[in-house]
C-alpha cells in the first residue's frame, strides 16, 4: 500500500492552532506537536460512518474498542493488560493533572527532568505542589540522566516521578538500563511513576525499540501510571481520547475519585477514531515512520551545515531539539521567525538557547524552512 506524505493540504484556510498562529504572514509553522499530514484511510472512514448515523448520545467504550487497546499493547509490547486497568482521559497532560492529586498532600514535591515538554512545569502548581528538576546532560552528542543530580533533586517530601518516554523535546528512546534505574530510584523513595508514553508510536531508530516502563516488573507496575494515546502516532489530537493504564487498583481508584467532576468524558468521535488507529492504522504507520526517518535525517545533514548549530539526532518522535547557542544569537526562536520559520523557543522547555522543530511535515515544506534558516544565518 502506497501513502502520499507529499501531499500537502492547504491549512491556512482552515481554524487551527498550527497555521493560525502565522496568519497573513509568510512564515512556515514547525512549531506546535501535530503534523501535517492527511490521517489514515480507515480513521476517516470511521468517522464518517458514525457522523452518517447522526445520533451522538452519550457514550462509554465499547468492547470492540477496548478489545483493540488490549490487543494493541500485546502486539507492540508484550504487555497484557487487564482490561479494568484502563481510564479513558480526554487528553495525557489532565492524566497527570489528575497523577498528582492522587499522592501527598499540599507543599509535597513532583521532580521532572529538563528540558521537557512545558505543561510538566505547570502541573505541580497546579495541585499545589512543588516542582523540583535536575537537567539532562548532553555526552558523546547524547542526552543522557544526570543520576547523581536526580538523587540529589528528589527531596523527602517528593511524591512523583514525571517521566516523559520517547522523551519531548530531546527525542530519547529510553533503554532497559535507565528505565529499571528510574524504577529502583521510586522503589527506593517511594515515588509514583507517571509515564507520558504519547509518543511510543513514534520511534524512528530501526534498532530501538519502546519499553514502557511498568512492563519492567509487577513492583515497578503496581506505582506507574503510563499515559497513551493515539493522537501523536496518527496525527488526530483534536479529537482528545487517551488512556491512563493503572494495574494497582487502590492507585486507581484514587485516580478515579481526583477525577470525578472535573475531567470530562471522551469525544465519542475520539473513541471511533482511536479504535481504528489502534486496529486499523498500522500499515499507515510503518510507511509514516520511513518517512519521517528521511525527514530527520534532511534536518541532521542541513542543521550540520549551518554555522553554530548542532543537533542530537532524535531516536523517536518527530522533533528535532536545536542547539543555538554557539550562534550567539540572544533568542533564536524569534530570530528565526524574522527569517520566516516558526519553532518552538526552548525557554519553554526549561532550557534557552535552543529550538525545537518540528518535522512532521512535506518534505517541500521541510526543505524551504531549512533553506530560509541557513539564509538567515549566513547573512547576519
Amino acid at each position: 500500500m502506497v501513502f502520499n506524505f507529499d501531499n500537502q493540504p492547504d491549512r491556512r484556510g482552515m481554524p487551527g492552532e498550527k497555521w493560525g498562529r502565522y496568519a497573513g504572514r509568510d512564515v512556515l509553522p514547525l512549531w506546535v506537536a501535530d503534523m501535517d499530514f492527511v490521517i489514515p484511510e480507515p480513521i476517516q472512514k470511521a468517522l464518517s460512518e458514525r457522523v452518517r448515523h447522526g445520533i451522538f448520545g452519550y457514550t462509554h467504550p465499547w468492547p470492540s474498542l477496548i478489545d483493540a487497546v488490549v490487543s494493541h499493547l500485546a502486539q507492540e509490547y508484550d504487555w497484557l493488560i487487564n482490561p479494568d486497568w484502563l481510564v479513558w482521559l480526554p487528553g495525557v497532560i489532565s492524566g497527570f493533572n489528575v497523577a498528582c492529586r492522587c499522592v501527598g498532600s499540599e507543599g509535597d514535591a513532583v521532580f521532572t527532568a529538563t528540558p521537557v515538554y512545558p505543561p510538566f512545569f505547570d502541573i505541580p502548581k497546579n495541585c499545589s505542589r512543588r516542582l523540583v528538576q535536575a537537567y539532562l546532560t548532553l555526552a558523546d552528542g547524547i542526552w543522557q540522566w544526570d543520576r547523581a543530580a536526580t538523587q540529589t533533586a528528589i527531596d523527602p517530601r517528593t511524591r512523583v516521578f514525571m517521566l516523559c518516554n520517547p522523551h519531548n523535546p530531546v527525542g530519547r528512546v529510553f533503554t532497559q538500563e535507565e528505565l529499571r534505574w528510574i524504577a529502583e530510584l521510586a522503589e527506593k523513595r517511594d515515588l509514583l511513576i507517571c509515564s507520558d508514553e504519547i509518543h511510543c508510536g513514534l520511534v524512528l531508530d530501526k534498532n530501538k525499540k519502546h519499553i514502557p516502563i511498568a512492563t519492567l516488573d509487577s513492583q515497578t507496575a503496581q506505582r506507574t501510571v503510563t499515559l497513551m494515546a493515539p493522537s501523536k502516532t496518527w496525527n488526530i489530537p483534536a479529537l482528545y481520547c487517551a488512556i491512563a493504564i493503572i494495574p494497582n487498583p487502590q492507585l486507581r481508584a484514587r485516580f478515579k475519585h481526583a477525577m470525578a467532576g472535573i475531567v470530562p468524558e471522551v469525544n465519542v468521535l475520539g473513541f471511533v477514531a482511536a479504535e481504528a488507529a489502534w486496529r486499523e492504522g498500522e500499515p499507515w504507520r510503518r510507511a509514516l515512520i520511513d518517512y519521517l526517518r528521511g525527514n530527520r535525517d534532511r534536518v541532521a545533514q542541513a542543521v550540520s551545515a549551518m554555522p553554530g548549530l548542532t543537533l542530537s539526532l532524535p531516536e523517536a518522535t518527530y522533533l528535532a531539539w536545536i542547539d543555538c547557542r554557539a550562534t550567539g544569537i540572544e533568542n533564536p526562536a524569534e530570530f528565526f521567525e524574522q527569517a520566516g520559520v516558526g519553532l518552538s523557543d526552548g525557554r519553554f522547555f526549561g532550557l534557552p538557547g535552543f529550538v525545537r522543530l518540528n518535522f512532521g511535515c512535506t518534505r517541500a515544506t521541510l526543505d524551504e524552512a531549512l533553506a530560509r534558516m541557513d539564509k538567515a544565518l549566513r547573512g547576519r
